[in-house]
């Protein structure tokens, strides 16, 4: 073989060696493209179900409280209603004078229990969240903890009506729920404010601060699971959340929702 021939074999194999390099370098990198985008479709997928799942949840949960509100209405408060009327007719038949007393204060527990009931069944079968506004849900929440009387809560807004689905609302009702409660609990707070604001760039914010003791991070142990929740939540209905507190600095959550979708 000549020099020639020689050189050009060497050039042939070096060009197919590239080329071998290069083929393997494109597969390589359109197998990781692959990969991502499996690895992603699997995410959104499992995001979608999560969703579905807690709005199967949530469903699940309406309708069970509704029936048990109707139950409570239609069998136990019939019933107590016929005891109360069995005991003022005791009373107005005077036929033990000395118990009539004691039978009026039973007709009065009677009730006043059966008034309970009746407020219970209604908040049961009430359809509260579908029908008012995420501003009115929370205000509700604010006018509880201010009747306590145990720390003063704030509450701004800037909307009255947001176009917000019954999940979405759910999820922020429970989440500033848990957070108030966990105020309450262990802050040992004297104020707390809350700021559910839209705008043109973020359709919406919700901000809630206490001024309480605060927490590290690093101790969390299992009364943590309350937290961990909050963001699993916020994080189903596709909302961004920030936690952040310190020692002796209060603590502070944001939830952001970039679209209503």
């Amino acid at each position: 073989m000549g020099k020639t021939e020689l050189l050009i074999t060497i050039i042939l194999f070096n060009l197919f060696f590239v080329l071998f390099v290069v083929a393997i370098m494109v597969y390589i990198k359109k197998y990781k493209q692959r990969k991502r985008e499996y690895l992603n479709e699997i995410k959104i997928a499992n995001e979608i179900h999560q969703k579905e799942l807690l709005n199967t949840q949530l469903e699940i949960q309406q309708a069970t409280m509704q029936q048990i509100g109707r139950e409570l209405h239609d069998n136990i408060g019939q019933k107590l209603t016929l005891v109360s009327l069995y005991a003022q007719q005791l009373v107005h038949e005077n036929k033990v004078p000395q118990a009539n007393n004691r039978i009026e204060q039973i007709y009065q527990i009677i009730n006043s229990s059966l008034q309970d009931l009746r407020s219970l069944s209604k908040n049961l079968t009430n359809d509260n969240i579908n029908e008012n506004e995420i501003v009115t849900l929370i205000q509700e929440e604010v006018d509880h903890i201010n009747a306590l009387k145990r720390c003063e809560v704030t509450f701004e807004h800037n909307f009255e009506h947001i176009d917000l689905e019954f999940v979405k609302k759910n999820v922020l009702l429970r989440i500033t729920q848990e957070f108030l409660q966990n105020s309450l609990k262990h802050a040992q707070c004297s104020n707390i404010s809350i700021h559910l604001k839209s705008s043109a760039a973020v359709f919406l914010t919700l901000q809630i601060q206490d001024d309480g003791i605060g927490f590290d991070f690093a101790h969390i142990t299992s009364d943590g699971i309350g937290l961990k929740n909050m963001k699993k939540r916020a994080e189903i209905i596709g909302g961004a959340f920030n936690l952040a507190s310190r020692p002796n600095s209060g603590t502070t959550l944001t939830i952001i929702l970039n679209s209503p979708a």
